[in-house]
């Protein structure tokens, strides 16, 4: 048997290690409904978890392993994409793919010189370190993005372009972060620029081809079980991401193209497959996020804690609003949408995973680099993600009615050839009061259940239908998608939704942001 560190796991440390684990997850658990009604992202009660257990914390573990860290950093970060990708609906971000684009290209360029550049003359940092930390910081995190932007009702074009942004700046901010962080002079620009081209059409190919197979697939393929749904998503998900990273492309764009095309696919037991992703997701967060508070070392953050502010001042405060003010000239987005989105731009995990490339690739000053890094993101996303629901109120960007999105599930009714719509109406919807009948669904959809206070009847023609109200509504499949939008239009614009200009296609219907299953 091998001796000293090299020893396996007895079954005693295993329990133990896995007691912990647990208590950590319950624990992370309930910092979710901390944050949910503090509104402080729930990254940063989980990186307190991380270094409270950490380093100079109370169990004081020690953990320095950068190189184990970017690995899971990586696995997690598939996991949240292709979360993201599931619920992220194509209606709503197609129209927003151009703008998303710009920001992930041009954007990122702008970002980076300008923060490079503030980081060399105003902290003094090498320009080698300086580049590294303005390609680190470039990249808005797609876990933070999904969290946040979901709780804030905002249009849908804002929505749309910080949740492509945050799925598509990854790949050319890695491929920046590894240039800067290898020894040697650094490539030109214009053959950086080329790699991040290439590899951004390899990855968007391959998670397209990956998505639209295993959509084809999962529609022909009876599995023995309905819980093999998800899973088998999970997996096409996950295999986009490794053939996009083996064919040197960019394997986070190809898992999160993936995932979108297979959410917005009419795949068996959707429903399903997205809570598994949720969950999934939900424990990626967790356990990164409590990773990364674990590698940190609280003591050594103290002198890098002004150069990191000065750092997060230009990029908050120049970077930012340069760089979506330059991205956004071609396409004559409103000035207060683009400020809305200057000060979206959030940062979280996936910043301070990448800040451990340079110490993986031993650059010197690599650690200064990651302190600095890891106090910018804690700090301004303490400062940014509160105020956000607050910024967008007074740019006037929030939901411009005061009616509430419908919650819509949907289950498929395979052999029948229809669909079950289960329809909650919240306190605020202007469903209250109006009859079934004058829902004016269209043939082939029926209100056929009315749940209300806990017991179940069925409706006739005059029922009044009440906030807090739950119906089943079926609907055959040629018909579907116009009963939902039907449904969701007098949830915004009452009995009189086609007249007042909230119908299926005008008004505030573009701009909700309920479930859509």
């Amino acid at each position: 048997m091998r001796e000293g560190k090299d020893r396996p796991l007895t079954v005693h440390q295993l329990n133990e290690l896995l007691l912990i684990c647990s208590l950590v997850l319950l624990i992370a658990v309930a910092a979710v409904r901390i944050s949910s009604r503090s509104g402080l992202p729930s990254l940063l009660l989980y990186l307190g978890i991380g270094i409270a257990i950490g380093q100079d914390g109370i169990f004081d573990v020690k953990f320095d392993d950068a190189e184990l860290t970017q690995v899971i950093g990586y696995a997690a970060l598939v996991v949240i994409l292709a979360e993201g990708g599931l619920s992220t609906k194509w209606k709503e971000i197609e129209p927003a793919l151009p703008a998303a684009v710009m920001l992930s290209t041009v954007g990122v360029a702008v970002s980076v010189g300008v923060t490079a550049a503030g980081a060399h003359y105003l902290v003094g940092l090498e320009w080698r370190q300086a580049l590294i930390i303005g390609a680190v910081v470039s990249s808005t995190d797609a876990a933070a993005v999904f969290s946040v932007l979901r709780r804030v009702p905002l249009p849908t074009r804002v929505t749309g372009v910080l949740e492509a942004e945050s799925g598509f700046n990854d790949a050319p901010v890695v491929i920046l972060v590894v240039a800067f962080s290898t020894a040697g002079p650094v490539d030109d620009w214009y053959v950086l620029v080329g790699k991040i081209l290439l590899e951004l059409a390899i990855g968007a190919a391959i998670g397209l081809a990956a998505g639209w197979l295993g959509a084809f697939g999962l529609r022909r393929v009876a599995l023995p079980a309905s819980g093999l749904y998800p899973i088998a998503v999970m997996a096409i998900a996950v295999v986009a991401y490794a053939a996009g990273a083996m064919a040197h492309g960019s394997g986070f764009l190809a898992v999160y193209l993936a995932s979108m095309v297979l959410g917005n696919s009419r795949l068996p037991h959707a429903p399903a497959n997205r809570g598994f992703a949720e969950g999934l997701g939900w424990i990626a967060q967790i356990g990164m996020f409590v990773l990364l508070g674990l590698l940190v070392t609280p003591h050594e953050l103290v002198d890098d804690v002004w150069p990191a502010i000065i750092v997060g001042l230009v990029l908050t405060m120049v970077a930012r609003p340069l760089e979506v003010f330059l991205s956004l000239l071609p396409f004559r987005i409103p000035w207060r949408e683009q400020v809305l989105m200057s000060w979206a731009g959030l940062r979280g995990a996936v910043p301070i995973i990448l800040a451990t490339i340079p110490t993986v690739y031993g650059i010197e000053g690599s650690d200064r680099v990651f302190n600095i890094v890891f106090v910018l993101v804690v700090v301004y996303t303490l400062v940014q993600g509160p105020t956000l629901p607050w910024l967008a109120k007074a740019l006037r960007l929030g939901r411009a009615s005061g009616a509430a999105d419908l919650g819509i599930e949907s289950a498929p009714l395979e052999r029948l050839r229809g669909h079950l719509l289960s329809v909650a109406i919240p306190a605020e919807s202007r469903m209250h009061g109006v009859e079934v009948a004058e829902l004016r669904l269209p043939p082939g959809a029926a209100v056929t259940l009315v749940v209300r206070d806990g017991k179940s009847f069925v409706p006739l023609p005059s029922t009044v239908l009440r906030r807090g109200d739950e119906l089943l509504v079926v609907a055959t499949d040629p018909v579907r998608d116009a009963a939902e939008r039907r449904l969701r239009a007098v949830g915004q614009g009452g009995k009189l939704a086609d007249w007042l200009g909230t119908g299926i296609n005008g008004g505030n219907a573009g701009n909700t942001r309920g479930r859509l299953d």
